[in-house]
C-alpha cells in the first residue's frame, strides 16, 4: 500500500506531507467536479491515515460533481480550521471538543458517522506487562515500569482520549519515559516502533501502519468496546451564519456519509480486518447524538 509506505518511512524529526485525496469524477450529468466544488474537509488524521476517505469520497464526487479537498489536521486542528472559516466541514472524534465548537456557534447539524476503538500498543515483549489489562490499569503499569510512552500531544481526538485515560488512572504523566511527538497517528506509530515505545492508537491507523513489531496489548474488539476505548466519529458542517462556507455542499456530504457511504464504511477493510463500523442507521433516529454529553434531563 502506497500510503503505508509513506507512513512507515516517516520519523520523529519530520511531519508527513499528506494532503488531499481529491480525484474529480463526473456526476453523471452535465456538471463536473470542478463545477460545484471544492468542498474543503478538515479531518482527523486517523480517518485519513487509515485510507477510509479514499474509499468514501469518490462516490460523493461522482454523485454531486464536486471535488473534496482534505486537510488532515487532527481533531483539535480541524476544529480550529473551521473556527477560522477555512473549511466547510469537519470529520472529528472528540465529543467534548465538538460540543464546545457547536456551543460557540462555529458548527451546526452534527451527525454521528462511525465508530471503532482505541488500542494500547507497544513492543512485543511487553516490558510493562500490560497485556490483557483494562486501559487505566495498563497506563498505570506503564508509568510504574517507566516504559517509554509516546503521546501525540496535539489536541487530537486520540490525545484527548489519552488524557482521559491518565485521569482515570489517577496519574499526571511526566518524566523522561513520557514523550510527545506533536504529530499525527501514522507518524506516532512509526516512531513508537522505532523506539520500542507504548502508545494509544485507533484501530484503523494501526491496521494500516503495522508492518513491524508493534503489538496490540489492550484490545477489546470493535463490536462492543468499553467506554474508555470507544472511538466515535462525527461530521459537523461549518456554520454558514458565522463563516463563509459551502453549506449546501457540506450537508450533501453529511447525507452521503450517513446514507450511501454506510455500506462502504461497513465493507472497508485493512488487511482483511474491519477498521470502522457505520452509525446512524436503524428503524428510529438516535436523538442522543444531537445532545451535548453533559446534558441532564
Amino acid at each position: 500500500m502506497h500510503r503505508r509506505a509513506l507512513l512507515r518511512t516517516a520519523g520523529l524529526g519530520g511531519l508527513l506531507g499528506l494532503a488531499g485525496c481529491s480525484a474529480t469524477a463526473g456526476s453523471g450529468g452535465d456538471d463536473t467536479a470542478s463545477d460545484r466544488g471544492p468542498l474543503t474537509l478538515a479531518t482527523a488524521t486517523t480517518a485519513y491515515d487509515s485510507g477510509l476517505l479514499d474509499a468514501v469520497i469518490p462516490g460523493f464526487e461522482a454523485r454531486f460533481g464536486a471535488a473534496v479537498q482534505t486537510l488532515p489536521r487532527g481533531t483539535g486542528g480541524s476544529l480550529e480550521t473551521a473556527r477560522n472559516g477555512d473549511c466547510d466541514a469537519v470529520l472529528v472524534h472528540a465529543r467534548p471538543l465538538e460540543d464546545q465548537f457547536i456551543r460557540e456557534g462555529h458548527g451546526i447539524n452534527r451527525r454521528s458517522v462511525m465508530v471503532n476503538d482505541f488500542l494500547v500498543v507497544g513492543p512485543p515483549d511487553d516490558p510493562a506487562g500490560v497485556a490483557g489489562l483494562d486501559p487505566a490499569p495498563a497506563f498505570r503499569a506503564i508509568a510504574d515500569a517507566g516504559s517509554t510512552f509516546l503521546s501525540r500531544g496535539d489536541r487530537s481526538g486520540t490525545h484527548i482520549r489519552e488524557q482521559r485515560i491518565w485521569e482515570e488512572a489517577g496519574l499526571d504523566p511526566g518524566g523522561d519515559w513520557y514523550q510527545e511527538t506533536g504529530q499525527g497517528m501514522g507518524n506516532t506509530l512509526t516512531v513508537a516502533e522505532q523506539m520500542g515505545a507504548y502508545t494509544l492508537t485507533d484501530r484503523g491507523t494501526f491496521l494500516t501502519v503495522r508492518e513491524g513489531s508493534l503489538t496490540a496489548h489492550v484490545d477489546r474488539g470493535i463490536d462492543d468496546p468499553p467506554a474508555l476505548l470507544r472511538n466515535e466519529y462525527g461530521i459537523i458542517p461549518t456554520n454558514p451564519a458565522r463563516h463563509e462556507a459551502a453549506y449546501p455542499l457540506a450537508m450533501a456530504f453529511v447525507g452521503h456519509l450517513t446514507g450511501p457511504a454506510r455500506s462502504t464504511i461497513a465493507e472497508f477493510r485493512v488487511d482483511d480486518q474491519r477498521a470502522f463500523r457505520p452509525l446512524g442507521g436503524g428503524e428510529g433516529p438516535d436523538f442522543d447524538q444531537y445532545v451535548p454529553t453533559e446534558w441532564e434531563d
